[in-house]
């Protein structure tokens, strides 16, 4: 695989005369982290909605890289893996705290995870106070309750975090029943929380001085939900029209806020002259959240052209925006293509501030990268979530090695094989046209989960799939569907919501859904189909019952139609499976299918 880190050969002349970083003494840490921040919601990485000049102009000060990923596709267990090096997995917290139980909708019980950093665990804070830096966190902390906060676990100062992921409102009152946020006690009513933590970054660096270094962690709570942002800046956003599928304005405005955020802190590092010698970090948690309508019909972003968002093990929802600026060290203006990890800068800083690591972590320092020098070949990833996500992603793990990334889901055993070089959009799975390569990629991640005791999920007893509802219907929707073959696959975007790629005859779909009051049901199809595609027979069969369809085009393949093509009898209470399979397919694709409903018909 190559791997690149391009410098901008304009300004490189120009850095052999400015002294390095560690001729001033050790470098202050400002890093800042968002949440739900996708890989192309910047201006410089590609969004043409959402402006963010501030952002940008760091990264034109600094180095980018293109394939930076976060530990995990939900919070909590990415910022455990920053503040420790080490991966979810082996810190047994693998999920946003307190995460999603739900034994009868999931065919998997999770595994029990730490509802807290534990306190055993050596963070950066600790490494980097115990070597004389002065330490702060900022905003977000989600890593534990009383006992666990960021004051355990070697900051010295902490303000606005506590145990839950989000807050009721990104304006004050931020919490419910008269909580309060610690250090930001008794807001006044209306508050931004985005531009209070901001205040509270810029108080702290006016309190430092050049004799003692200092860690800034400022963890912003935008860009989660509850989506909201400034008046102004929705109704700026507002009265453009979108180029392309980002096109939420309040969204954007949170963008705009998070913006800002950043504008003032480089400025104040500027105002107070510790610019030239500190290191700035900018990243996210996991990518961005395209699933969500708050508070309006559209999704918060849209990562294409990488798959899916947050909660999901593809792209879309690992990849990140990973910018670090440190003058005279990291080429302004400069790109890296070599892929990274959350990990990956704690060691980073670690190496950064000559600060001796003697425990091993999982990540590597980046620090060469930044001179556009070379790190130790490690081409391998790791991925490990046994969980159900809110967002709908499910239980699985995946590795990432070289440009081929596998993803294994636990409770199927399906297999999707990527190559990201040549398909970023995870498109075109090649489980069956390169299986040694998938072979080969299943027994590291198995080999790997075994070496860091991963904890894995187990079968529920509890689970009763697609449950039949008070008015005796039974909706068998796309996102509980079990897909079977190579390329079918249910896409749950918004506007989507749908399987969709189904592009070979040979794949099909099935759900389990159970009967407590049987009787005659009408089989209805939520299908859709674009030009040039209909004509496709397909058979739906259910409790040895076959019912047969032919797919009419509807003017889109997200343009859905109800079709009911039977009825069937369903004798006896009880657990049954319906299967929907293609017998041809004369156009590009079978069809697009949202639902599927069994509707009880009246007795004769």
């Amino acid at each position: 695989m190559l791997q690149i880190c391009i410098p901008a050969l304009v300004i490189l002349p120009l850095l052999s005369g400015l002294a390095s970083a560690a001729d001033a003494g050790r470098p202050n840490i400002v890093f800042i982290m968002m949440d739900d921040l996708g890989a192309t919601d910047l201006g410089c990485t590609g969004s043409k909605y959402y402006q963010t000049p501030n952002i940008d102009r760091l990264a034109a000060q600094g180095m980018r890289f293109t394939q930076a990923y976060s530990a995990c596709p939900v919070c909590s267990p990415t910022r455990a893996a920053l503040l420790t090096g080490l991966y979810p997995a082996r810190l047994h917290l693998t999920d946003f705290i307190p995460g999603e139980v739900n034994p009868r909708k999931h065919k998997l019980l999770r595994p029990e995870f730490h509802q807290e950093l534990p306190l055993e665990t050596v963070t950066i804070a600790e490494r980097l106070k115990g070597a004389g830096y002065v330490t702060a966190a900022i905003g977000k902390w989600h890593l534990g309750a009383a006992g666990f906060e960021p004051q355990r676990h070697g900051f010295e100062i902490a303000r606005g975090g506590f145990e839950r992921g989000s807050v009721l409102s990104h304006f004050a009152p931020y919490l419910k029943d008269g909580r309060q946020l610690p250090g930001l006690e008794n807001p006044p009513d209306g508050e931004f929380i985005t531009e209070r933590l901001t205040t509270e970054a810029e108080k702290f660096l006016e309190q430092q001085s050049a004799e003692r270094p200092f860690f800034l962690y400022l963890s912003h709570y935008a860009v989660h939900t509850p989506i909201q942002a400034q008046a102004e800046a929705i109704a700026r956003y507002a009265a453009i029209k979108p180029p392309g599928l980002q096109r939420n304005p309040v969204f954007a405005g949170l963008v705009d806020a998070m913006d800002k955020s950043v504008g003032r802190v480089l400025a104040k590092l500027d105002e107070l002259k510790f610019a030239d010698n500190t290191l700035v970090i900018f990243t996210s948690d996991n990518g961005g959240l395209a699933t969500s309508g708050q508070p309006t019909n559209l999704p918060a972003t849209n990562n294409a052209p990488l798959r899916e968002g947050k909660g999901y093990l593809y792209e879309g929802g690992i990849r990140v925006p990973l910018i670090v600026r440190w003058p005279g060290d990291a080429a302004p203006g400069s790109t890296c293509d070599v892929p990274t990890i959350t990990m990956d800068l704690a060691s980073t800083i670690c190496a950064a501030c000559e600060v001796p690591v003697s425990d091993p972590l999982d990540g590597v320092s980046i620090v060469p990268l930044l001179a556009g020098q070379n790190i130790p070949p490690r081409d391998i990833l790791y991925w490990h979530y046994p969980h159900y996500s809110p967002q709908g992603g499910r239980a699985g793990g995946a590795i990432r090695d070289g440009d081929y990334k596998l993803i294994e889901y636990y409770d199927s055993g399906r297999r999707e094989l990527f190559h990201l070089a040549t398909d970023v959009s995870e498109s075109q799975n090649l489980v069956d046209r390169e299986p040694e390569v998938a072979q080969r990629l299943a027994a590291k991640l198995a080999s790997w989960l075994k070496q860091v005791d991963a904890q894995m999920p187990t079968p529920s007893p509890g689970f009763v799939p697609n449950e039949q509802a008070a008015d005796g219907s039974i909706t068998l929707a796309a996102e509980t569907a079990d897909v079977h073959g190579i390329m079918l696959r249910y896409e749950p975007l918004p506007h989507k919501d749908t399987l969709g790629f189904w592009v070979r005859q040979d794949d099909w779909a099935s759900w389990e859904f159970v009967v407590t009051t049987p009787g005659e049901f009408a089989v209805e199809l939520l299908q859709g189909c674009g030009a040039g595609s209909g004509g496709s027979q397909v058979d739906v069969e259910v409790a040895d019952q076959k019912l047969s369809m032919t797919v009419e085009e509807t003017g889109g393949f997200q343009k859905f139609t109800p079709r009911t093509i039977g009825s069937v009898k369903i004798a006896e209470p009880g657990r049954y499976t319906l299967t929907v399979k293609p017998r041809t397919k004369p156009g590009a694709a079978v069809m697009d299918l949202r639902s599927v409903r069994l509707l009880p018909q009246p007795a004769d």
